[in-house]
This record gives structure tokens, C-alpha cells and sequence, in this order.
């Protein structure tokens, strides 16, 4: 049986909690149960990768029932989707992308590539597309599917079947260098991925051909319609056939059209957050209260003149607020100055050497159960873009007042008494409310599907 990769997202309103339950299903019980320990260990390790432009991983937990075998994996919700969904809305009122906002995003995939590509050994991430880059809605990008090339290394072929790879996907091919799979293939492998995203952000939209995969034709022409010369050489020099010729992630943050003297405001910020732990919680606002108005910020001379001079009335004390909560939440990162090897990395994320047999222990319940019962329902079935497949959206409230919405990509497999089930189980509903939640969600199924998927 081949395996899926389904998602959960689950959100509770009033804790502030916002995460997405993703699910690897294994067809082969046996073959699972013999590299557990090596799927385990690299989750382990995963967990430990750390940047604000990388999703996270939250928690895992390996399932290996009679019934089933399966990865349960939880990341951090990036709220307003993936880059290409957001192009598709941008390109219905603009026919290119803000220059501003192109350098801004590109600096921090970079960032994120950086980071991966200077640990020891490089994380590869071998599945970078418009579809596996997130953007929050603050404007902060995130690359996800980090785990993608690990796994599809380090296990053997008859577990690889759930990992679903971009490359696949015909539209995607454009992104996967020529060099893709071979043995001695590297970091700049994600270098070419990196300039076809780069390229698509610019544009906005390449042309496929149809519903099929983009020419080489199409790529020209995109590349050709790029006005700024600067944009164009930068991402060509991605997008290089010979991968010995593409540059680093690192070095690409150099380069001039992206490259700028960062503002001693910016530094000031970062150092400001640096230390932060050293100072009261609201040193910002006791500051500006005690700052007079209509002193002198700054001067500058310019004899014979009078010098030019800024006052603390002119600051936006609002504006330097969410100045400060861009910079923490790394939408404007210093990595042009950091060191080559970034600090706090795991230790190792290349498949681990074979080591003894551990012994196994219970894998362990990852929530407590719901004590609240459900006092409301709501149910919602749509079709997704690729009429594929359909995406489930529940509401709950719960007796408390509290909302918790749930969206899922349901499986041909699922019934409503499985989906039911598994939600109580993992903490979500109450064990009283399963039998009514059962039967609700059934009768949704047949309203939408004239019969249970």
C-alpha cells in the first residue's frame, strides 16, 4: 500500500496556538518497525534546526500499531500560505513584484539556505519550490520540507513511497537543476531552486505550458523581461548548468542587488534585542516617555551653515515599536556579516552511523485528554484547487466558549468514526462527544459526497 502524507491543522484561538499535524503513513509494518530507531534519531535531530525563516519542528512521535505504521509530526502554521499561492493573488492586480519586496524575501530564503548549507555536513534541502516556501502574514518568508531530503537518503526504497517529492509534481520540474540525483550532487542544487523561485517572484508567474510543465522557451522569456540588469545576472548566475559555477548562499547575499550597508538603526535594533534580556520588559516605553520632545536626536555639520538637526519629535514612537517586532521576528536578518558556520546547530543531520540496538521504550501520549465537552459543531467540505482531493474544515466550541477550528485533507481511507476516534485520542475533543461527533461528520460526508469517503 502506498503511503500518504496527510496534514492537520489545529488551531485554538485562545491560547494563541497555532500548529499544522502532519502525518507519514508506511505501507510496510516490518520494514518501518526495522528503522524506527533511524526515524526517530532524525527527527530528533531536526527538531535542533533552528531559524526564524525555517519552519519549525514542534513534536514528533512514531506510531506502530498492528494496524498501522506512521510518523506523527508537528510544525508551526505559517498563516498566509505558500509563495506561489501568493503570487497567483498578487498577479490578479500587478504585473510585477515591489522591488523592495523581492530583495526582502530573497534575503531571507538566503538566510535560511545559509544556515541549512553551513552545517556539518550541509543540509541539503533538495525540495525547494514556490509550493515548499511559506509566507506569514507579517510578511516574514519560511521555507519548509526540510525533512524532505533526509529522508529520502537516509531510508531504504521501500520506505521512501510516503515522501512526496516537488519533482514529481510536472509543473515543477523547471525548478530541479539537470544534475538533480546524481551521487555527487550539492548545496547547489538548491542554488538553481533558489534562482527559479527568485525568477518566479520577479515575474510573478511563469508560463506552463497548459496544465503541464514550463519550457525552456518560458523561462527565457521571463528572464528576458526582467528590466533591472542587476536582477537578471543574479539570478542567471543561479540558474548556471555547470553547478561548480553557481555561487553560495552566502556569497549571493553580497551581491549587489541585494547587498547594502545596513542603517545604524537596524544594527542598533539587533544589538538592542541581543541584550534585551538585560533589560526591564518595557525599557522602550519608559524611555520615550522620559525623552524631551525637543531635544536633539542628531546633528549634522555643514559650515558655513547651521547644522542640520533632527529632534525627537520627529521620531514615530509606534513606527520603532513595529520596527523592533520585524527585526525579532527575522524579517530583516544581519546574516550578510555573520560568520561562515552559524552558531547553535545539531550536531549532525547526514544519516547516523549504526549503533547498537537501543531498547525500545512506549511511544508516548502527546497531549492530555479534553476534560471540556463540545457544546456546537460546524462543518465545512471544499474541493481543493487540483479537485484532487477535499478539504475538511471543523469548528468547535467548546464548553468553555473556546474555539477550536480543525482543517484536514481528507484520505480516501478516512471514515467519519476514524476521524472521530483520532481526535479524542490526541486531545481534541472529549471521549463523550465522539459518538456525536461520529455521527455529525457523517452526515456531512453524505451531504458533500453522497456517500462516506
Amino acid at each position: 500500500m502506498p503511503g500518504v502524507q496527510s496534514t492537520f491543522l489545529a488551531m485554538d484561538t485562545e491560547e494563541g496556538v497555532e500548529v499544522v499535524w502532519n502525518e507519514l503513513h508506511f505501507g510496510d509494518r516490518k520494514a518501518f518497525a526495522t528503522h524506527e530507531e533511524k526515524i526517530q534519531t532524525m527527527f530528533e535531530q531536526l527538531a535542533l534546526v533552528d531559524h526564524p525563516n525555517i519552519v519549525k519542528l514542534h513534536k514528533h512521535w512514531l506510531d506502530a500499531s498492528e494496524a498501522r505504521a506512521r510518523v506523527i509530526f508537528i510544525t508551526e502554521y505559517v498563516s498566509s500560505g505558500s509563495l506561489k499561492q501568493f503570487l497567483k493573488k498578487t498577479k490578479k492586480n500587478h504585473k510585477a513584484m515591489n522591488a523592495r519586496a523581492w530583495k526582502r524575501w530573497c534575503t531571507q530564503i538566503l538566510s535560511a539556505l545559509s544556515f541549512l548549507h553551513a552545517c556539518n555536513p550541509p543540509i541539503i534541502h533538495g525540495n525547494l519550490t514556490s509550493d515548499t516556501i511559506f509566507i506569514q502574514h507579517n510578511g516574514l518568508i519560511k521555507i519548509g520540507s526540510v525533512w524532505h531530503r533526509i529522508f529520502s537518503n537516509a531510508l531504504p526504497d521501500d520506505l521512501r513511497s510516503p515522501i512526496r517529492v516537488e519533482r514529481e509534481e510536472p509543473r515543477n520540474l523547471h525548478f530541479f537543476p539537470p544534475e538533480y540525483g546524481e551521487v555527487a550532487d550539492g548545496t547547489a542544487v538548491d542554488i538553481f531552486s533558489f534562482g527559479m523561485c527568485a525568477l518566479e517572484m520577479a515575474v510573478l508567474e511563469i508560463q506552463a505550458n497548459g496544465d503541464t510543465r514550463v519550457t525552456e522557451e518560458a523561462i527565457t522569456r521571463a528572464r528576458h523581461s526582467l528590466s533591472d540588469p542587476n536582477m537578471r545576472e543574479f539570478i542567471l548566475s543561479c540558474l548556471a548548468r555547470d553547478p561548480s559555477r553557481r555561487p553560495s548562499a552566502h556569497n549571493l547575499l553580497f551581491h549587489r542587488v541585494l547587498f547594502e550597508v545596513h542603517s545604524l538603526k537596524l544594527l542598533a535594533a539587533h544589538c538592542f534585542l541581543q541584550h534585551q534580556y538585560l533589560m526591564p520588559e518595557n525599557v522602550v516605553e519608559e524611555k520615550t516617555k522620559a525623552v524631551d520632545l525637543n531635544a536633539v536626536l542628531a546633528e549634522l555639520p555643514r559650515p558655513p551653515r547651521p547644522p542640520l538637526q533632527w529632534r525627537y519629535s520627529e521620531v514615530s514612537y509606534l513606527e520603532l515599536d513595529k520596527f523592533l517586532e520585524d527585526v525579532r521576528n527575522g524579517i530583516y536578518p544581519l546574516m550578510n556579516f555573520a560568520a561562515a558556520r552559524p552558531l547553535g546547530l545539531p550536531r549532525v543531520l547526514a544519516p547516523p552511523p549504526e549503533e547498537t540496538q537501543k531498547a525500545k521504550t512506549p511511544t508516548p501520549e502527546p497531549f492530555d485528554s479534553e476534560t471540556r465537552k463540545v457544546i456546537q459543531m460546524q462543518c465545512n467540505l471544499e474541493r481543493s484547487e487540483d479537485k484532487a482531493r477535499w478539504h475538511l474544515t471543523l469548528l468547535l466550541v467548546l464548553e468553555d466558549r473556546l474555539h477550536r477550528q480543525l482543517t484536514y485533507d481528507l484520505l480516501p481511507t478516512d471514515s467519519a468514526q476514524d476521524l472521530a476516534a483520532e481526535l479524542v485520542h490526541y486531545g481534541f475533543v472529549h471521549e463523550d462527544d465522539r459518538t456525536k461527533l461520529a455521527a455529525f461528520l457523517e452526515s456531512t460526508f453524505l451531504k458533500y459526497l453522497g456517500a462516506q469517503p
